[in-house]
């Protein structure tokens, strides 16, 4: 039987392999997480950060609100430092995720 240090740099290069044939246009978020190195939970939580982003955002919608640099700031400030704020934003937003937050996001850059 392989060695666990064998057996994960299989996987690692499995993975490397992967990333070349996911379509970067198709998953930008997921394949930005991916090149960067990014665990599980750091993955999370990024995307409980924009999730709550998200449900401000609507609320200040509700309210009437039309620019949102704060929430923008929080983002920037609570975004993993493996991850760029302008690249970040744009693939989440080029994924669809998190549709008005992350266009709102795309408008203030």
């Amino acid at each position: 039987m392989d060695s666990i240090e064998k057996r994960l740099e299989t996987l690692e290069y499995y993975q490397s392999l992967l990333l070349k044939i996911v379509e970067p246009t198709k998953y930008p978020f997921y394949h930005l997480v991916m090149a960067k190195g990014l665990s599980k939970d750091e993955i999370e939580e990024v995307l409980k950060i924009c999730e709550e982003l998200s449900r401000l955002h609507e609320e200040q919608k509700a309210q009437g609100l039309v620019i949102y640099t704060d929430l923008l700031t929080r983002f920037a400030g609570q975004l993993n430092p493996k991850l760029e704020l302008y690249e970040t934003i744009h693939a989440i937003h080029r994924q669809n995720l998190y549709s008005s937050l992350m266009k709102d996001f795309v408008d203030l850059l």
